[in-house]
């Protein structure tokens, strides 16, 4: 792939169970470049919209980084792990079966507009020089402070308990790990994300991306003829 003087903006489809830094590195490598980097991080077990910057782009991506960003999911009731996600085993298991939609409306209602959204401490923040998930992962006491986060629109898209169907548009710095958490908890019964897959970054589209195969093939094509 001919990346132009003034750097590139790829869109990819980064696949379940990939890390953001995976995609970064495996396009590193095949591009041989070094100028390459990413406009939010997705975690692991998500799926969706990876914007990467190629060569002087990679001095655009601050800018790209506090875009708006939608995402849609599914939230289980009844049970909850310690990451939030199924990154870690289930720790409690609640009875679900008095859960309304009365109720599961309010709590949404709760959920959305300016909040303080406590992160998970299975996350990529840094506290003392160390990610915060590699202290998890070692059963170390972490602290991590509150942000302000704004939930912007919080649907629900479909019901069927255990599990809600949502569509979420937010900030930059929303964990949707911890949103699902936090419904859990207003429902008084635990939750947890069960998946996830982000939909757009700003007016950038999932549907205008490539899958991370067809971005592959198409590196090596061009390596092949040059």
């Amino acid at each position: 792939m001919i990346i132009p003087e003034e750097g590139s903006l790829l869109l990819v489809n980064k696949p379940k169970s990939w890390t953001s830094f995976d995609v970064v590195n495996k396009l590193r490598y095949l591009l041989k470049i070094k100028k390459i980097g990413h406009a939010g991080t997705l975690d692991p077990l998500a799926k969706g919209l990876l914007l990467i910057g190629v060569g002087k782009y990679t001095k655009k991506l601050e800018s790209l980084q506090g875009l708006d960003k939608t995402y849609e999911g599914i939230i289980e009731i009844g049970k909850t792990t310690p990451s939030f996600d199924l990154e870690t085993p289930f720790d409690s298991f609640s009875d679900y079966a008095h859960v309304t939609p009365k109720a599961i409306a309010a709590a949404v209602e709760a959920l959305t507009g300016e909040l303080d959204q406590m992160p998970p401490i299975y996350s990529a923040i840094k506290l003392n020089g160390q990610r915060a998930y590699k202290s998890a992962r070692k059963n170390e006491i972490i602290e991590l402070k509150s942000r302000k986060i704004q939930v912007y629109k919080f649907e629900i898209t479909q019901v069927h308990l255990p599990e809600i169907h949502f569509r979420v548009v937010c900030s930059k710095g929303t964990y949707i790990r911890s949103l699902a958490k936090d419904l859990g908890e207003q429902l008084g019964v635990g939750g947890y994300l069960k998946e996830l897959v982000r939909t757009h970054v700003g007016n950038y589209k999932l549907e205008n991306a490539l899958q991370i195969e067809q971005l592959i093939d198409q590196i090596n094509l061009e390596n092949e003829s040059n």
